[in-house]
């Protein structure tokens, strides 16, 4: 089992939801500062902001293996769209690392969302 982080399409409520709804929901979560938002489009993507005093908020999950790798293909991780990379959260959540997904194309051009993607 897996402690991921979500913070879009995959938050209870949204479109791809259902890639996660049978998994554990743990409960609201933060990274701590140094990551933002941004927009995608129809989705969010989170960067590492150095300068970020917020950090983003979203989900915690735990996932099986399975699931777990329809997450990496929704994500575009094979293509290099995004990367699964392990961070600390912020308290409560801070005891161990979760997987999350963050995004590696340029930025050029998208609309800073900042901490949250509201629906």
């Amino acid at each position: 089992m897996t402690r991921v982080f979500v913070y879009g399409t995959l938050k209870r409520g949204c479109g791809n939801h259902h890639l996660i709804a049978s998994q554990q929901f743990i409960g609201p979560a933060r990274t701590p500062a140094g990551f933002t938002l941004f927009s995608l489009g129809d989705y969010p993507g989170m960067v590492r902001a150095p300068g970020d005093t917020a950090g983003v908020s979203g989900e915690l999950w735990t996932v099986d293996a399975g699931c777990l790798l329809r997450l990496d293909k929704l994500e575009g991780v094979a293509e290099g769209l995004y990367e699964r990379v392990a961070i600390t959260l912020a308290p409560p959540f801070a005891d161990q690392p979760a997987e999350t997904y963050l995004y590696l194309h340029d930025l050029g051009g998208r609309k800073p969302l900042g901490p949250e993607w509201s629906v």
